[in-house]
């Protein structure tokens, strides 16, 4: 969804087209298994993909790197930057911590996310996940891991109220493969998955892409292996001043994306509310002001 390169892998997508046949091949080697093709000696790469060492020089020289060692360190960058604990996270920001109150310094982060989220993200592919969530003839399945659980719950909290046939699924990897065994081709399937990425969750979309599902991918500027299946990535600037990452900015896309599909069908999705609203008040769980 990316309209500037951020990554190695957009790099080389971004030039794909430009690029011989005996590039494109080595360029295929190295997204199929990113980044960790790319990490091995330039020989190493080129025996992999079935190239001569030349073909891999002259390739990241045309993608704009000096040289091979410049091409590996931006990757070794990346992976570093995806593999980082929160312990490390929160040592590199205290060290480069301005003197200036943790609400601003936190806020400047935000908006600098939001910035930049904004201005890479396809409004196209928008509209199309869009569309997707509002098909009331689909089923919607929603799933996250340890900590993006609680977005994707909030997401399918909301959408429950707008449209039929939504479904959360459990954190628990062990009660997939029911969900999977429900899912039709057409369907689709929301899934969160930010750095440190879980490995489940990959061969979950690679099962249910199989089956004909349409992925929608909430991930980050690196990208998570999910995004080779997805229909809709929407990679979001995450990074903030503390041990953990931001969900800012993700939660806005849900809650952009939650009013579209809420105002596609709004005759629908108004009755619904009042129905629900009739249920509330019959099992009397909200108070109300006397």
């Amino acid at each position: 969804m990316n309209k500037t390169p951020k990554t190695v892998s957009d790099v080389i997508r971004a030039h794909f087209d430009g690029l011989t046949r005996a590039e494109r091949q080595l360029a295929e080697s190295l997204l199929d298994n990113y980044p960790v093709s790319g990490l091995g000696s330039i020989t190493t790469v080129a025996d992999n993909a079935g190239v001569s060492t030349p073909t891999v020089a002259r390739m990241v020289q045309k993608l704009g790197y000096k040289g091979y060692a410049e091409f590996q360190a931006h990757l070794h960058h990346e992976l570093e930057a995806t593999l980082s604990n929160p312990i490390a996270k929160h040592d590199r920001w205290a060290s480069n911590a301005p003197g200036t109150h943790i609400l601003n310094r936190f806020a400047d982060a935000v908006i600098n996310n939001m910035r930049q989220t904004l201005s890479a993200l396809d409004t196209r592919s928008f509209d199309g996940a869009a569309r997707l969530l509002s098909d009331r003839k689909r089923n919607v399945y929603f799933v996250g891991g340890r900590i993006t659980g609680a977005l994707a719950e909030y997401f399918f909290t909301h959408m429950q109220v707008i449209r039929p046939k939504t479904a959360l699924m459990s954190s628990n990897t062990s009660a997939w493969p029911q969900n999977v065994l429900n899912m039709s081709a057409g369907d689709v399937l929301v899934i969160f998955d930010i750095r440190r990425y879980e490995a489940d969750m990959e061969t979950l979309a690679e099962v249910a892409k199989a089956s004909g599902v349409e992925i929608i991918l909430f991930t980050d500027p690196w990208s998570s292996p999910v995004a080779k299946h997805a229909s809709h990535c929407f990679r979001i600037d995450i990074e903030a001043p503390s041990a953990w990452d931001s969900s800012v900015v993700t939660l806005f896309v849900v809650e952009a994306l939650i009013e579209a599909v809420q105002s596609s069908a709004w005759d629908e999705t108004r009755e619904r509310m009042n129905t629900l609203e009739g249920l509330f008040e019959q099992a009397r769980l909200f108070r109300k002001p006397h």
